[in-house]
This record gives C-alpha cells, sequence and structure tokens, in this order.
C-alpha cells in the first residue's frame, strides 16, 4: 500500500475502508494469480510505475508467467495501446527480472547482418542479401527493405525478423 493509501486509511477510515471492501468483494471469485494479472493491466492503463512493479511482482509471486503478463497487457491492446505498453515494457525491462530476459522466453540468438552506418535518416534503402543459412537454421532472403529512423545495429534472428539493438554506429 502506498504511503498515501496508509494515510487515507488512518485518517479517514469511514471515507476510504469502502474502497478496499468493495476491492475484497469484487475480486473475491478470481484466484490470486488472476487478481494480480488484472490489476497488472489497470496499473498500466493509469501508468503508475510503483502499482506496476508491485503487482508485476505479486503476478509472478502467484505463478504468473512472463509470457502470461505480456499476453495480457497484448489482449488489453485496445484499452491500453501501444505507448503504454512500451511504457510497462520499459519499466519491466529496468526491473531485470529473470523471467523476462529473452532466452528465458525462448526467443532464439540475434545474428549480425549488417550495419547501418550511412543510411540517410528517415529513408528507405533497397538491400539484396544473398544468406542461404544463419547458424544451424535454414534461411533465405533475396531482398530486404530496411528504414533507418536511427543510426542503430540491425540484426537478424533466427526466424528471419529485422529488429534493431540498442548499440548505434
Amino acid at each position: 500500500m502506498s504511503d498515501a493509501l496508509a494515510y487515507l486509511a488512518k485518517t479517514r477510515p469511514d471515507a476510504i475502508g469502502p474502497y478496499f471492501q468493495f476491492l475484497k468483494a469484487a475480486g473475491s471469485k478470481l484466484d490470486p494469480k488472476t487478481r494480480n494479472l488484472i490489476s497488472v493491466i489497470t496499473k498500466v492503463h493509469a501508468q503508475t510505475e510503483r502499482g506496476l512493479r508491485q503487482y508485476l511482482t505479486r503476478a509472478l509471486r502467484e505463478g504468473c508467467s512472463a509470457e502470461e503478463v505480456l499476453d495480457a497487457m497484448l489482449m488489453a491492446f485496445p484499452a491500453l495501446g501501444l505507448a503504454k505498453i512500451v511504457w510497462a515494457v520499459d519499466i519491466i525491462l529496468a526491473m531485470d527480472l529473470p523471467a523476462f530476459q529473452p532466452g528465458a522466453m525462448g526467443a532464439g540468438e540475434w545474428h549480425e547482418l549488417m550495419p547501418t552506418k550511412g543510411f540517410a535518416v528517415g529513408r528507405t534503402a533497397r538491400i539484396e542479401v544473398e544468406v542461404t543459412s544463419c547458424g544451424d537454421q535454414p534461411l533465405s532472403i533475396s531482398e530486404l527493405v530496411l528504414t533507418s529512423e536511427t543510426s542503430a545495429n540491425f540484426g537478424l534472428s533466427l526466424d528471419g525478423f529485422v529488429a534493431g539493438s540498442t548499440g548505434t554506429n
């Protein structure tokens, strides 16, 4: 509980008490994992970092997986929007939780395809590449269109998607 809610509970128990009773009754038919997962989504929607951290920790403690947290946020996309989901993922990544590490979530290794240094910002470039395998995974790309928004290094994953790393050239 936040210091502000604790203060209100002490100074105005007649006003805040019914609120807490309502919350307890409203979630009484839900298991703790589901109740905390819903609370994660409400904290993302309200963009309350402290609450997100608190309820994410509770949801994970109650057995929620990292995949379930991300799926819940993505299912709530119509209400949350991309900006709030990215906001939440940034906080989750800053928490450095083992369950959310790419390797723990089954993400393949990233392989450098080519640096983007020299690409004009905001321009699209067509690049001819010939790759027949990437590590032990078969891969075939004959043409790649890359839009450079920043001077980031782009990589190629085992499943053939292009993504940016956080480094710059």
